[in-house]
């Protein structure tokens, strides 16, 4: 199994984690609250972690670019995590998870228009039983 697949599929395993503990913290406070708080940790973490294992000469490679992108990346994570957070307090984490995994589709689309990845009949074809598992089990 090639690295970035196995980081993947831990990815995968922490994030199904992730809504479960999000929504029994979020009993009896507000989503944003809840988001608010987690972030905090998520920043303090992931901070710790970059001062760990990131070399001081990537500071140096830090371009404008960098700063764009990675901005706009973040924004929309801030958006993704308010609305999913919303979603998981007053929804179903189950069927929340779910649909949110949805975002699949959309990266897949992205990736090809924007950074050019080809788009394989097996690419295709997984995007089309996803949205089609969305349909089933987002209808009531």
């Amino acid at each position: 199994m090639k690295t970035w697949m196995l980081y993947a599929l831990i990815s995968m395993v922490f994030a199904g984690f992730t809504s479960v503990i999000a929504k029994l913290g979020l009993a009896g406070i507000s989503s944003e609250l809840g988001l608010a708080v987690r972030t905090c940790f998520v920043f303090v973490f992931v901070l710790a972690f970059a001062a760990v294992t990131v070399p001081g000469s990537q500071l140096a490679a830090l371009g404008r670019s960098h700063f764009l992108w990675l901005g706009l990346s973040g924004l929309t994570t801030a958006f993704s995590w308010v609305f999913y957070y919303k979603a998981i307090k007053e929804g179903q984490v189950s069927t929340v998870a779910l649909i949110d995994k949805g975002s699949m589709v959309v990266a897949v689309l992205l990736a090809a228009v924007i950074l050019k990845e080809q788009l394989t009949l097996r690419t295709l074809a997984g995007a089309a039983l996803m949205v089609a598992g969305l349909l089933v089990i987002a209808r009531k």
